[in-house]
């Protein structure tokens, strides 16, 4: 089978599970994009990842990297391979002294740590047209795509509200980390109205 080599394009807030985000995925060089849901701590994984940010302690898939770094294993590729009843299953393709292994992973996983080795996702040609989306126009890809992070000129407040309890406190660690103690009051606040 052909493998089709796969973009991350966006993250967004799941509209059919709550508390969970849609991971997008382009076909490169094409209009077909291939969402799955993935948990809130993925996403944030994967989106501190994209972002460059260094948390102040290793999160799980930047201990991956490290143990693998430190025993010269190569991560080469991330396969998306199979769609049983919605749920995607992926690969890990590794490389060791020349000794190629396949670790079985979650996909959410196996992105998060495909983009901490910047190596290349793909998925086959059945899967792409089974569960992928033809975009009409480039024009809906924006609309299509409402990234993690708040957009400095929306209502912060607003942003929060559609999160729960969990993300919540991952937004206000990364806050705290970040040094936005404006933004980290706003989540306690709301943090506090769920739980008071």
């Amino acid at each position: 089978m052909e493998k089709v080599k796969l973009e991350i394009v966006g993250l967004s807030y799941s509209q059919t599970q709550s508390g969970a985000y849609a991971l997008v995925l382009a076909e490169t060089g094409g209009k077909r994009r291939l969402p799955i849901i993935i948990g809130g701590f993925e996403a944030q994984a994967i989106a501190i990842e994209l972002e460059k940010m260094v948390p102040t302690r290793p999160l799980t898939h930047d201990l991956f990297k490290s143990f693998a770094v430190s025993f010269s294993i190569l991560v080469k590729e991330i396969i998306i391979y199979k769609l049983i009843e919605g749920i995607f299953y992926a690969k890990i393709i590794c490389e060791k002294d020349g000794a190629v292994s396949e670790i079985d992973a979650r996909t959410s996983d196996a992105v998060a740590i495909g983009v901490r080795f910047n190596c290349p996702i793909y998925t086959f040609e059945n899967i792409l047209s089974s569960a992928g989306i033809l975009l009409d126009d480039e024009n809906n890809e924006e609309d299509n795509m409402e990234l993690l992070e708040l957009d400095e000129d929306s209502d912060p407040k607003e942003g929060l509200k559609a999160m729960n309890l969990d993300e919540l406190e991952i937004e206000l660690s990364l806050a705290i980390d970040n040094e936005d103690y404006e933004l980290a009051s706003k989540i306690r606040d709301e943090i506090n109205k769920r739980t008071s």
